[in-house]
């Protein structure tokens, strides 16, 4: 039994009065510890705050967790039945690829003639328009040409009129040579009278033998003059380009008539007279072979300038089309060659998408059908309308560099891809411009009823192209 200190036996108010003090004394190092205030002894101005009683979360009530789940599972069913129903809706009406790219038609800037590039005017990314000048030439040499053609022509045309002024005066010879034949014909009929009339007096002794045989020379050498002057006649009737004898009943020193030109001049001067030399002679002139020569380089002559003149002109290097420059690879300075590719300038407006359909997705597609497409540059932003409006010819692999040959056997079955092409219907480059090779994601609405040109058709109708006239058979 416990005792106190001077050896009467403990209480039991006064054991639990010293148990207490006990238990405080072991107790305040640890809250000293945990920040409890120390002793009021070592902190005499200090007031001791009671002692902080510990709080226990009270648990919700078990139906408003029922209603926040419900709500939570209200909105997840709205939000995804808003993204979902969509999909759904799209996926059941409509077939789409991803490998589809935007694609246009491209025109290279190339020389047309040789030369050295003096200027270029553009660079990568211009806008241009239709006959904008690109690339300039050194245009002396190609000037230096021009003059020389220039010249050539100058010199043919005063040919022309050498040969007509000379024609004219062949034909106004004419009428001198055929009177100096006439003399000779008449020289050669004295001649032969005179020997004639010496024939019968020779035997009777009239006139000497010698006479005689001079008087025979004489019509041979008449006769010789004759011929010569008829053969100069002649070959001044053959080189005005007429016959060499003239029409029945006409003569040699006769002016020439409708009568003496060729067949087809004759013909066309049918209703001409007599009287209407003048125009017989420009004719006749015209008909001349050496004026025909020469007035047939005349137009050689004026080609030739007008080619010089040409080349001149593809000095200067213009875009064929509205687009914009891409590609540039030359400078000034540079020595370019006919074909040579400068620049590409790529149209803005001529743009169309290329879709590569699985061939099992090619069932239902037709001309006409309409066609959403979402370009992956402005995402779901913007979205492009357009139509199919051809099915290439050819798959992917077949219009390859290398096609397969699949006759080795070495066949594996893979599911082909056919090209389809769909312009736009509501495209604006000023606005949303869309750039060659461009990922596109389209989505054609089968069941759709087509519309618009040739719609439900799988083929396009023939080009209405000009027809060369075809040459007969011989």
């Amino acid at each position: 039994m416990p005792t106190t200190n001077d050896g009467r036996p403990e209480t039991s108010a006064e054991a639990r009065s010293a148990a207490s003090d006990v238990v405080t004394n072991e107790a305040k190092p640890g809250l000293r510890a945990l920040g409890a205030p120390a002793e009021p002894a070592a902190y005499p101005n200090q007031t001791v705050a009671p002692p902080m009683t510990p709080r226990t979360a009270t648990p919700p009530s078990r139906p408003v967790r029922k209603w926040l789940l419900l709500a939570g599972a209200v909105v997840g069913v709205a939000v995804g039945g808003y993204f979902l129903v969509p999909w759904v809706v799209i996926a059941l009406n409509t077939v789409s690829t991803d490998d589809a790219y935007v694609n246009g038609h491209v025109t290279f800037a190339a020389p047309r003639v040789a030369g050295q590039v003096t200027r270029v005017l553009v660079d990568n990314n211009m806008r241009v328009k239709k006959g904008d000048l690109l690339v300039q030439l050194d245009k002396e040499p190609y000037q230096v040409q021009v003059d020389i053609k220039k010249d050539a022509l100058l010199a043919a045309e005063r040919d022309l009129e050498a040969a007509e002024a000379q024609a004219r005066g062949q034909i106004a010879n004419l009428g001198a040579k055929a009177a100096n034949l006439k003399g000779q014909m008449a020289t050669r009929a004295l001649a032969q009278d005179n020997f004639e009339r010496g024939e019968p007096l020779a035997p009777r002794g009239a006139i000497s033998k010698e006479e005689l045989d001079q008087r025979r020379q004489t019509v041979k050498a008449d006769e010789a003059a004759v011929e010569q002057a008829l053969q100069t006649v002649y070959a001044s009737r053959v080189s005005l380009g007429l016959p060499a004898k003239p029409a029945s009943g006409h003569d040699l020193a006769e002016v020439p008539t409708s009568s003496d030109l060729p067949p087809r001049q004759a013909e066309t001067d049918s209703d001409d007279t007599q009287g209407e030399l003048d125009h017989l002679y420009a004719r006749l002139v015209r008909d001349v072979p050496a004026v025909k020569q020469a007035e047939a380089k005349v137009p050689q002559a004026r080609d030739d300038l007008a080619q010089a003149e040409l080349n001149l002109r593809y000095c200067d290097i213009v875009s064929d089309i509205d687009g914009q420059v891409t590609g540039r690879n030359v400078n000034p300075g540079d020595y370019v060659q006919i074909g040579q590719s400068l620049m590409a300038v790529r149209s803005l407006t001529e743009i169309w998408i290329d879709a590569n359909f699985k061939e099992t997705q090619l069932a239902d597609l037709r001309i006409g059908h309409r066609v959403r497409c979402e370009v992956d540059m402005y995402g779901r932003r913007r979205e492009f309308e357009g139509r199919i409006t051809g099915f290439t010819m050819g798959t992917g692999q077949t219009l390859s560099l290398l096609p397969p040959q699949n006759a080795t056997g070495n066949f594996v079955k893979i599911v082909q891809r056919l090209p389809v092409r769909v312009e736009l219907t509501d495209y604006n480059p000023d606005k949303d411009p869309l750039f060659v090779g461009l990922s596109v994601v389209p989505y054609v609405y089968y069941k759709e009823p087509p519309a618009g040109p040739h719609a439900g058709e799988m083929l396009q109708p023939f080009a209405l192209l000009p027809q060369l006239p075809t040459n007969p058979k011989p």
